[in-house]
């Protein structure tokens, strides 16, 4: 499970995409419908608030409204608590630098001209967080 702290715009079209269900998933763990990935590391910056639905819902929201802006058709119907979110959560520079990295890698790999629009951009926040100081996220499994 991949939930970018990136900004959707970074993504390609298959991270989109991704990014899209794999949410979809971490919803329906914290509504309590699915037993997977109930431990899930990527999970704890949602569950930490006192409104996890309510928090996924609007990252749910950032990533629906970049799809409506490249034409593509995801179902915004799916999200259980959509806008309804009012705070921002913080994530690290680091967090933030080393998912950016792990990007550009994937997007060498599968996507050279996204690599190309990855190589000249800095990253960028999805709206639901704000930069703060600070390493790689504890919950974050580095390779």
């Amino acid at each position: 499970m991949r939930i970018w702290s990136l900004h959707p715009r970074q993504l390609d079209r298959a991270g989109l995409v991704a990014c899209w269900r794999e949410t979809l998933l971490a919803q329906a763990v914290l509504a309590g419908r699915t037993k997977g990935y109930q431990n899930h590391p990527q999970l704890v910056r949602f569950r930490a608030d006192a409104e996890p639905l309510a928090a996924v819902g609007s990252y749910l929201s950032g990533v629906a409204a970049e799809a409506a802006a490249r034409g593509y058709n995801f179902d915004a119907g799916r999200i259980i608590e959509p806008g309804a979110f009012s705070r921002r959560i913080p994530v690290t520079q680091g967090q933030l630098d080393y998912e950016w990295q792990h990007l550009g890698a994937k997007l060498q790999r599968r996507s050279p001209e996204d690599a190309v629009r990855w190589s000249e951009t800095e990253p960028a926040p999805h709206p639901l967080f704000f930069v703060v100081d600070g390493p790689v996220e504890d919950w974050e499994r580095v390779r």
